[in-house]
């Protein structure tokens, strides 16, 4: 069973949101589309992001079995007022079930992340609709993972059994971010760092129960090559680092990570640091810096085992989605 836990899609077209500069959908043709911010091009997209038929041939012709299917995170809406956010959240999360018919197809819905008990709420609508787990992203404005409310909807998340995939989102601009897509090759690693760095060193990872099944998008950031470094800060300036009970080596484990590296090198090291069980495949199909062919990395690794091969390609992401 080949499983892609990092895939997203986008509805062909969806109710106005009602506010200057919401996301809308402009159709060029039957199969392109541009998603708009107010007047501004965000995104060209294709059929690929709201076709269950085409997505399902693309799968087959990349040898996938299943694929995780969630939010485009320009969507999340965390920014406005929480009542506008449920509206879009439930707007969304109808249409990706639709979408996501097929069996084949894993929605995981989105959720008014701002405020926890609607979070929360909206959650357990969507499980008893037909989604399999939730992806939110990264933070909400300046509130990180290790904010109260954050951390009430992963203890809740964890008490009804539900899969969090956490995804970048909101990078930083500015004049060095604008070129070369920077933002995209620098700061969605960052900010991903940036999160698991919160998940620990702000001390979730004792107050939410093992349980919490929770992966991080893009390889989760630069934590692997990084983690020393943390270690020896939470030791060296444990006044200014030691907010969690232990040091961050001790929850190597308690979460888990996609595979888009792209480089068999990167992906040695993610193996080596989180375990064998601590990796899966990710693609981010069916956007254009995602992996294609789907897997090919995992595949071609050679200082995998096949035992290890079986795991990331699918294992570990059954035990992640509680199948």
């Amino acid at each position: 069973m080949i499983i892609d836990v990092h895939t997203h899609h986008v509805p062909r077209g969806w109710p106005e949101l009602g506010w200057p500069g919401a996301p809308r959908l402009r159709i060029d043709s039957e199969r392109e589309a541009v998603i708009l911010l107010g007047d501004r091009e965000f995104r060209r997209i294709a059929d690929d992001c709201w076709s269950p038929s085409v997505r399902l041939e693309r799968m087959d012709a990349d040898g996938v079995d299943v694929q995780v299917v969630s939010p485009t995170p320009v969507f999340f809406s965390y920014e406005r007022p929480a009542a506008e956010a449920v509206r879009v959240a439930r707007v969304f999360n109808d249409l990706a079930l639709e979408i996501c018919a097929s069996e084949r197809l894993v929605p995981f819905c989105q959720v008014p992340l701002q405020d926890p008990d609607l979070a929360c709420a909206e959650l357990d609508r969507c499980l008893a609709a037909g989604h399999a787990g939730v992806e939110i992203g990264n933070h909400v404005g300046d509130r990180d993972l290790d904010d109260e409310g954050i951390v009430q909807f992963l203890q809740h998340c964890a008490s009804v059994g539900a899969p969090v995939f956490v995804h970048p989102w909101d990078m930083a601009g500015g004049p060095r971010l604008e070129r070369w897509m920077a933002r995209w090759l620098v700061g969605m690693p960052a900010e991903t760092h940036l999160s698991v760095l919160a998940l620990i060193l702000g001390g979730v990872l004792d107050r939410v129960p093992e349980t919490l099944r929770l992966c991080f998008a893009h390889g989760g950031g630069s934590f692997a090559f990084w983690l020393g470094r943390f270690e020896n800060a939470w030791h060296r300036r444990n006044d200014l680092v030691g907010v969690s009970e232990f040091p961050p080596s001790h929850y190597l484990g308690r979460f888990s990570v996609d595979s888009v590296v792209f480089d068999e090198r990167a992906l040695r090291l993610l193996v080596d640091t989180m375990g064998e069980d601590g990796v899966m495949l990710g693609s981010d199909f069916p956007y254009p810096l995602g992996e294609s062919p789907v897997g090919s990395l995992i595949r071609r690794a050679g200082f995998l085992s096949d035992t290890a091969r079986v795991k990331l390609l699918g294992g570990n992401a059954t035990r992640f989605l509680g199948r």
